[in-house]
């Protein structure tokens, strides 16, 4: 599974930066694995400025060059930009520049793998636009403390993400609105179809429901297409009838083989999906259990099952090709843990992990305190007891305002404070409501 062999750069100069480079990234990789105590945003930073020095004296060797090929320097590079990204985002610095590095590497992951397939909805485009807009907004924002080199390559990857998402909007743009919803819907069932043919399980009953309503679908249109009210054929009719056609082929193989995976192509197929899995896992419970560098693991095995495929297919260890079913089974594990991953990304709250705990702890709070106002407050004071001491217990560890971990002073102190403020807010509105009732019925 390992992707070919990357050159050693020629250059002297480069094959020094290389050294340096590789020490920087074993470091990172230390780092992350490190358990024991918090990440702190001194430690980071201090890997950040020697990644950014060994930029500088690559530009200055590279100046003036010609253009050559990547060698094993920019993949080392990528490497240390794709760990810093991720560390930025587990010290709670998700708005600045370097935390946008890995996120662009994931989404033009999906966008390549959406082109590749055809198989997108509005809702995948929608979601990567609107991030894509509030990375812009990063960059364009950019103080002087990041590299313009950085600035400059993640503004590059930026474009590109957007070309590509433009490409794909254009071919949903030709369905006319009616369809839309229908192509919606076809996506939704394939995609159902896909994860049931997953499951540890394989539930026929669950694929003939989903087959049922491809049936339904089809049995909607006139003379094998989709028309108006007035009976006038929809612009993209034939694009929406071939993904018709897609879905209802694929319920067929997908009922005749019962996710059954060949011998050859398990150890693949194991693999993917004990990845994704431990994704969906970590999606249900991110706020509590996950460190944003793990993703680095998870994305860097998907990364090698992705490049090894020949062709777009993939193959076993005797150079043999997957077949149209197992072809389609483990590019959907493939897709399916990307998307986790950029979900998991986006999730990121703007808060040192350091810190949250505490703010974990707020927002459950905050959700209890909004749940007992919305369905009709306290009917004492006393109630309010249990969410006071709690609060009270947090607030008690602030030093002149301040959460203080390890003698630091962890990033999202701003977010943590106006969080535990609005609970003090949502609990004193809930205790004169109940004193108020109180005095009424006295």
């Amino acid at each position: 599974m390992e992707t070919p062999a990357i050159p050693m750069p020629k250059d002297e100069g480069e094959r020094a930066i290389l050294d340096q480079l590789v020490s920087i990234r074993d470091h990172l990789l230390l780092l992350k694995r490190d358990r024991t105590k918090y990440i702190r945003s001194q430690d980071v930073m201090l890997v950040y400025d020697q990644v950014i020095e060994q930029v500088r004296q690559l530009n200055e060797i590279r100046k003036g060059a010609e253009s050559k090929s990547e060698n094993r320097l920019d993949k080392v590079l990528e490497s240390c930009f794709q760990l810093l990204s991720l560390f930025f985002m587990t010290i709670g610095r998700t708005t600045e520049a370097p935390a946008a590095y890995a996120l662009t590497s994931t989404i033009k992951r999906l966008l390549d793998h959406l082109t590749e397939s055809g198989l997108f909805s509005a809702k995948d485009l929608d979601s990567m636009s609107h991030t894509l807009s509030t990375l812009e907004s990063v960059l364009r924002n950019a103080d002087s403390q990041h590299s313009p080199y950085l600035v400059e390559l993640l503004a590059k990857r930026e474009n590109l993400c957007k070309e590509s998402l433009e490409e794909l909007r254009k071919k949903l743009d030709r369905l006319a609105k009616p369809l839309r919803e229908v192509h919606e819907k076809l996506i939704s069932i394939l995609r159902s179809m896909s994860l049931a043919n997953t499951k540890a399980k394989f539930s026929v009953s669950e694929v003939q429901k989903l087959q049922a309503q491809l049936k339904d679908i089809d049995a909607s249109r006139a003379d094998g297409n989709f028309v108006d009210v007035e009976g006038n054929v929809l612009g993209g009719s034939d694009e929406v009838a071939d993904l018709l056609k897609r879905c209802l082929l694929w319920s067929e193989i997908v009922l005749e083989r019962k996710g059954t995976i060949p011998e050859n192509f398990k150890p693949i197929y194991d693999k993917l999906v004990s990845i994704r899995n431990d994704l969906e896992k970590l999606s249900i419970t991110q706020a509590w259990s996950l460190r944003e560098t793990d993703l680095y693991d998870y994305q860097r095995e998907l990364d090698k099952f992705d490049e090894s495929r020949v062709d777009g297919n993939f193959q076993d260890e005797d150079g043999k090709l997957a077949e149209l079913y197992v072809q389609r089974t483990l590019l959907y594990l493939i897709r399916r843990s990307y998307g986790y991953v950029y979900y998991l990304m986006i999730s990121s709250e703007p808060v040192s992990e350091a810190l949250l705990p505490y703010y974990n702890q707020l927002q459950t709070l905050k959700r209890c305190l909004v749940e007992v106002k919305n369905s009709g407050g306290v009917s004492s004071v006393r109630d309010l007891y249990p969410y006071s001491m709690k609060l009270n217990s947090i607030d008690n560890l602030r030093v002149d305002g301040k959460f203080v971990v390890g003698g630091d002073l962890p990033e999202g102190q701003g977010a943590v404070n106006e969080l535990l403020a609005e609970c003090f807010d949502l609990a004193y509105e809930l205790r004169i409501a109940a004193e108020e009732n109180v005095a009424q019925s006295d």
